[in-house]
């Protein structure tokens, strides 16, 4: 039977609202299978992961790459899409030459089209930390862990490198990776906690440190992670305070309670550096100041 022409009017008119009501729920349909977020992880050992197991079988193998770092640990509670050229020994200046043959700059992993990225920086830079621990825990183990030798013998020394070569070269860093990805957020963390803020017993036979050099450490790391805080604030980037979430969490603290592994008796193949509990707590800090879920 044939369709009166108003009804067929109504009916054309009812097909061409579906379609549209069709096409505008696809809106969002298309939104939710957008690729996933391109992140880029960029930095040291203590964003490598350096010392847990197992191994990124992807990772050259001086960078001592694990699995289980806090940027992998990030990328698979958000789904993101993960380029890891994080590398155990890194410095601000292998973001833009090889740090090892055959191991392109980090900066060459960043890209235009780049949504995050993370990364730790500065501690191995001029190698003021590692002389710091070496040198305190030489000095320490000479004094039987008595006095402050290494705080006697460099003063402000180690301090004073950091805000004069470190400061500039992470703030340098920062303004780069905002020139070359100018649509990510980018996050760069502190440092978790080495030592505690004062000797504690039984803390010297797995840290060397005499003990009126371990709050003269501690400051030197609250000086360095300082340094970040203050570059990340002059160049628009996030800081990750890692002060009070890895307090109790020390090198001293038992194997159940640390997140850095101490010089003697720890589970690392690298010392005084995060173990696993650590990657861990340093990916759930990122996530909740990023918001990320």
């Amino acid at each position: 039977m044939r369709m009166p022409a108003q009804h067929r009017t109504v009916a054309a008119l009812a097909a061409v609202t579906g379609i549209a009501a069709l096409g505008l729920g696809a809106g969002p349909a298309a939104a939710d299978a957008e690729a996933p977020t391109r992140y880029v992880a960029l930095g040291d050992s203590y964003s490598a992961g350096s010392g847990v197991l197992p191994l990124d079988p992807t990772a050259p193998l001086p960078c001592a790459r694990t699995l289980l770092n806090y940027p992998h640990l990030l990328a698979a509670k958000t789904g993101a899409k993960l380029t890891d050229v994080t590398c155990g020994g890194a410095q601000t200046k292998d973001f833009t030459q090889s740090q090892y043959p055959g191991v392109a700059p980090q900066f060459d992993a960043l890209k235009s089209d780049t949504e995050l990225v993370t990364l730790t920086i500065g501690g191995n830079d001029n190698s003021t930390f590692i002389n710091a621990i070496l040198s305190c825990g030489s000095a320490g183990i000479l004094t039987g862990g008595k006095g402050s030798p290494c705080k006697d013998r460099y003063g402000s020394t180690f301090k004073d490198q950091v805000e004069t070569k470190t400061y500039p070269a992470i703030r340098a860093s920062l303004n780069e990776i905002r020139a070359r990805s100018p649509k990510a957020r980018v996050a760069i963390l502190g440092y978790p906690w080495i030592t505690p803020a004062k000797a504690v017993p039984g803390c010297f036979a797995k840290l060397p440190i005499a003990e009126g050099d371990v709050p003269y450490l501690r400051d030197l790391q609250a000086h360095l992670n300082g340094a970040a805080q203050r570059a990340a604030a002059e160049t628009g980037t996030t800081f990750v305070d890692l002060a009070a979430a890895s307090d109790a969490h020390d090198a001293c603290r038992p194997a159940s309670e640390r997140w850095i592994e101490p010089v003697l008796f720890g589970t690392n193949f690298v010392p005084v550096h995060p173990n696993a509990a650590g990657e861990a707590g340093m990916a759930k800090e990122t996530a909740k100041v990023l918001n990320l879920s």
